[in-house]
């Protein structure tokens, strides 16, 4: 985590967190115009950031977009800050509602997404993609759901249940590349956040541990809390994965 600090440590690395926070997938020279330095500067403040991991970059043709990756600053909130909350707001008292859209075309490789979030876990990549398609691994260190039905399976949904039996999430596989990319749709069943999108997990081998990316495209208005989301429950597979311990948010009655 030094190298997080050390980052952060630099107003101007945290200036450009909050411009990719305010608006996340910008260019270089997006970025440089905001600040008063030198083209030079931006890219040597985007290389410390990046070897903190706390921005990622995606190249669509010829533009190279740079993205906020919330992971480790997750993992950094869960192991200092989470503990001494009485209780998340908001989640627990969700009054969830059942809802099922038609599924989305398979996704273009060409678009930009709309955030990155990216991790990496020590642990094998045969258990990482275990963890990420079978229903019982994932239900195990989901942030807020107990329960998870059907595994990902083209064509088949996925669906994330919580403690009272409602569907909070169903998310149908479109696409599978064994051990290394996942496409699915993202059909959240809460209120007012019915409208459908889409999600692609990336699997990279590196030694003994795996890099996961998580990009998330077509997110509607009125899902901003997706980012979140999906930045607990990375940290939560990778706490579950390599210690046994899930991160699990504690909900209100």
């Amino acid at each position: 985590m030094d190298t997080i600090f050390k980052a952060l440590n630099d107003p101007a690395r945290r200036d450009i967190l909050d411009s990719l926070r305010r608006r996340d997938g910008q260019t270089l020279s997006e970025l440089e115009e905001q600040f008063d330095m030198t083209r030079f500067g931006v890219m040597k403040h985007l290389g410390v950031l990046e070897d903190a991991s706390l921005i990622t970059t995606r190249k669509v043709g010829r533009f190279k977009y740079h993205y906020l990756n919330a992971v480790p600053l997750q993992e950094v909130i869960d192991r200092w800050i989470e503990p001494l909350l009485a209780k998340p707001v908001a989640r627990g008292i969700i009054d969830l509602k059942t809802h099922l859209e038609g599924h989305r075309p398979m996704f273009d490789t060409e678009m930009k997404p709309d955030f990155i979030h990216q991790t990496f876990i020590r642990c094998t990549q045969d258990a990482l993609w275990d963890a990420l398609t079978t229903a019982e691994q994932v239900a195990a260190y989901h942030f807020m759901c107990d329960a998870a039905e059907g595994d990902a399976v083209v064509g088949q949904p996925m669906n994330m249940i919580r403690k009272d039996g409602s569907t909070m999430l169903t998310q149908v596989t479109t696409a599978l590349e064994p051990k290394s990319r996942i496409e699915m749709t993202f059909e959240p069943n809460w209120e007012g956040g019915a409208e459908t999108s889409r999600v692609v997990f990336l699997i990279d081998a590196e030694g003994d541990h795996c890099k996961l990316t998580c990009e998330h495209y077509e997110i509607p208005e009125g899902q901003d809390g997706v980012r979140e989301g999906w930045a607990r429950q990375m940290a939560s597979l990778k706490s579950w994965l390599e210690t046994g311990k899930p991160i699990k948010a504690e909900a209100t009655a």
